[in-house]
């Protein structure tokens, strides 16, 4: 039987796998895709203390893999299906079989919320990206949009115009919602063209993304925009549909902890972006992960 179960290897996940082994805990790292989350799509990071001029995302996820497999915490590629409480430890059904531990972490973060428009679903991976790190090399020499007024936004915004000859910033109010210096740095340049008061109410085009249908939220007059894709920039979704029925969650699906990032489940925690909490930042994840897997080897010892 394992000490902690942790899974999803972002930020939080790794912090917690690192002070679990540092603990003396016999601790497992489970992450069903690349490890890293979300972190690997940022390009460019800046507000991480240690690194003056910024890092980029998946430089500093790899450097913390790295930190973790040198202390010997063990990372596994694997989905997690089903957590059940049998008596005082937990059962994982994973894709790969069952595994007993007393701890669960839970750091599976969060993923990118959808406009919900019409053409949003069909023409995804046909010009409606999510990700412009991923994808914004795809659109080279095209006019683009941006939906939303956040720092994930005009980050994205900007990154792309590496690539995109124009970028149309979509925004439903008349001014931005991200941090000065990004608002700055995107609005300074000219390839960049905020939308105020405008929302996405539909995306056309047959075989790809070709034409946005636009909406005043003021005037509420109809307009359009001729793009090549559409990049989006909305919010956050939890990752917590496993946790359905399992633990409390907030209205928005987070779970809710304490601050000792204790859930309503005693030996199951929550650490990172996964969790209701005030700002969702690698270095956030990192103290919540500190703070779940020091707890949670409280609660093995009962210290």
């Amino acid at each position: 039987m394992k000490d902690i179960v942790i899974i999803g290897a972002g930020p939080a996940g790794f912090t917690a796998g690192i002070y679990a082994v540092r603990s003396g805990m016999d601790a497992l790292l489970l992450e069903r895709r690349a490890t890293g989350g979300q972190v690997l799509d940022t390009d460019w990071i800046e507000n991480y203390p240690g690194f003056p001029g910024g890092i980029n995302g998946a430089e500093l996820m790899g450097r913390f893999e790295k930190h973790a497999r040198d202390l010997g915490v063990s990372i596994e590629s694997d989905e997690v299906h089903e957590i059940r409480r049998e008596q005082d430890s937990f059962v994982l059904r994973t894709r790969k079989g069952e595994i007993k531990t007393k701890t669960v972490i839970l750091a599976t973060g969060t993923g990118p919320r959808p406009l919900g428009v019409e053409g949003e679903d069909r023409l995804r991976g046909k010009g409606v990206s999510y990700c412009a790190v991923c994808d914004g090399f795809f659109f080279r020499d095209q006019e683009v949009a941006v939906v939303g007024g956040g720092d994930a936004a005009v980050e994205e915004a900007h990154f792309l115009t590496r690539f995109c000859s124009k970028i149309y910033l979509i925004h439903r109010r008349d001014q931005l919602r991200a941090v000065g210096s990004l608002q700055r740095r995107a609005l300074d340049n000219p390839k960049i063209e905020p939308l105020w008061d405008t929302v996405v109410t539909e995306i056309r085009g047959e075989n790809s993304v070709e034409e946005l249908i636009l909406k005043n939220t003021k005037t509420g007059a109809p307009g359009n925009l001729k793009v090549g894709g559409v990049f989006i920039y909305v919010g956050l979704v939890a990752n917590s549909y496993l946790y359905k029925g399992l633990v409390e969650l907030d209205e928005r699906g987070f779970v809710k902890t304490d601050v000792e990032m204790g859930t309503s489940v005693p030996g199951l925690f929550a650490a990172g972006d996964v969790r209701k909490t005030p700002l969702r930042q690698v270095v956030t994840a990192v103290a919540d992960g500190a703070v779940a897997a020091i707890t949670a080897e409280k609660y093995i010892t009962g210290s």
